[in-house]
């Protein structure tokens, strides 16, 4: 399995577009801003989008991705775009942006019966078979329904946590994984750590927190996504500040890297 970062930030800047991954050619993980660096064959590849949440910043690029293809996939019949999401997240959806106000209600067009996108419910712990993967959905814990995702590869699991502020169950199901990688949020630094814990998202010492809770013994490559473009020098530097001083002498140290756009990993 490949896995393309589209984008990986947690705002808009330049060279900065948020947060989307492309597994295979065929699965989107979220619908960011970074959707946009694709080319319409590549777009009009995409069969399955998997939403971890409603946010602005995960779905934007979504409705205008399918006007982008809409023509080509009516041309040649091809079936529905699935987005697979919670079902308060196919909601606020519907209700925000497929209103035939803000968007096209696409899930009507051209027909109903025919239309160019189905909306797929979703369940925490239920596992995906998209495009020939595996992909389970995790717990996340935001201010709107949210989930992370772990897809499945020969080398382990790809986990996502998405946006989420302390999250115990992903740890507890996380523990119970291979892991090849991990993509982790922390949007905010630790000067801001109110407004982080008030929007349930993580800054440093935070991350430091819920990284203790990885399984001893079961170590994998870590990596940043989701830092404010202003902030993010800062969030890495407490990062590696945290842990290069452990709190304790039996703390691990963690392979921890900073996801940027453009990155591929086979996995």
């Amino acid at each position: 399995m490949r896995v393309r970062v589209l984008g990986c930030s947690g705002a808009i800047s330049h060279g900065c577009r948020t947060t989307s991954f492309l597994l295979d050619d065929d699965v989107l993980i979220d619908a960011g801003t970074g959707v946009g660096d694709l080319t319409l064959d590549e777009m009009a590849r995409i069969d399955h989008v998997l939403l971890t949440h409603s946010h602005l910043d995960h779905v934007a690029a979504l409705p205008l991705m399918l006007d982008a293809v809409a023509a080509r996939r009516m041309a040649v019949g091809a079936a529905p775009l699935k987005v697979h999401a919670l079902s308060g997240t196919i909601v606020a959806l519907q209700k925000h942006i497929f209103n035939n106000h803000i968007w096209p209600d696409f899930a009507a067009i051209p027909s109903a019966d025919a239309p160019l996108m189905r909306f797929v419910p979703i369940v925490v712990g239920e596992v995906l078979h998209v495009g020939g993967k595996a992909v389970e959905v995790l717990p996340a814990v935001h201010t709107v329904p949210a989930v992370g995702f772990a897809a499945a590869s020969p080398s382990g699991h790809w986990v996502f946590s998405g946006d989420t502020g302390r999250n115990p169950a992903f740890w507890q199901r996380v523990n119970q994984m291979k892991v090849a990688l991990l993509v982790i949020e922390t949007a905010f630094s630790d000067r801001e750590q109110a407004l982080a814990q008030r929007s349930l998202h993580l800054a440093p010492q935070m991350l430091a927190e819920e990284l203790a809770q990885i399984q001893p013994g079961r170590p994998y490559p870590i990596y940043i996504t989701h830092t404010k473009p202003a902030e993010t020098g800062l969030i890495m530097e407490e990062i590696r500040r945290f842990d290069a001083e452990p709190r304790h002498a039996e703390a691990p140290r963690h392979d921890i890297r900073w996801l940027s756009a453009g990155q591929v990993f086979d996995l």
